[in-house]
């Protein structure tokens, strides 16, 4: 049974905790958060949720610090006389590893790693990113985030590239959906048509690419009649930067 604190149960910390408790047998899972009120949703699903983060810790073998990049030193600072032998897998973005280092220094932790998991951990459809800070403990990080999608281990440079791609990715990813929703009501379907279209195309895209261990490209010659309406749009969309903007917002 791995024994697993999420310290910080917000978006993403409790993201990780709603998803390990509903698809790991084998966690048992404490959060915590600086408001009672934000733990309600957790207990009443019978998670176990406290105020005290040095408690949550002290009783966790796996610490996963959920807390927002600016309170890390802080609660580091809380919680270091409880990392000992214990293997530390902080989700705030941003932290260099060096700096970690430093502000883990002489708390014993078995092994940290920086891990970038996205809002999809809840449901088990996650793409994680992590990189080791101190100590090897890859085991570790697979044995809890492959529950909740598909992990790779990283450099640090990469983890940042990888951040923008699948965790960034997915704001980019449904302001897509948004955009083409609208494209959709102006072209004459009712919102919830359009809605319900996008998100399906969406879904049975990637599915598709997936099951066929495709490239995408080959997906959208299969699609791309010679002079059809389809290599149109995709002209007009070029035209108007698509592709360009894609990649100007993942470097922003």
């Amino acid at each position: 049974m791995q024994k697993i604190a999420v310290i910080g149960a917000g978006n993403m910390g409790g993201a990780v905790a709603l998803g390990l408790h509903r698809l790991s047998k084998d966690a048992s899972i404490t959060v915590t958060a600086a408001h009672a009120s934000t733990l309600d949703r957790f207990t009443n699903i019978g998670i176990h949720a406290t105020l005290d983060n040095v408690s949550a810790a002290s009783r966790a073998d796996i610490v996963i610090l959920g807390v927002k990049p600016w309170l890390v030193q802080s609660v580091l600072g809380q919680i270091k006389p409880a990392l000992q032998g214990k293997v530390l897998l902080s989700l705030a973005a941003g932290i260099p590893s060096a700096q970690m280092v430093e502000w883990l220094s002489g708390s014993g932790v078995e092994a940290a790693y920086t891990v970038i998991p996205n809002l999809a951990a809840e449901i088990g459809e996650s793409m994680t990113f992590a990189a080791p800070i101190i100590g090897e403990a890859a085991d570790v990080v697979h044995s809890v985030f492959d529950k909740l999608g598909k992990t790779l281990i990283v450099d640090e440079r990469r983890l940042h590239a990888g951040m923008m791609v699948a965790s960034c990715g997915t704001a980019f990813a449904l302001r897509y959906a948004r955009a083409a929703m609208e494209g959709g009501v102006q072209l004459g379907l009712y919102p919830h048509e359009a809605l319900e279209a996008v998100y399906q195309t969406m879904k049975g895209a990637v599915d598709l690419a997936v099951s066929r261990g495709t490239h995408p490209e080959a997906e959208i010659d299969r699609v791309t009649t010679p002079g059809g309406i389809t290599i149109r749009g995709l002209n007009a969309m070029e035209e108007a930067g698509f592709t360009a903007s894609v990649i100007a917002g993942l470097k922003a």
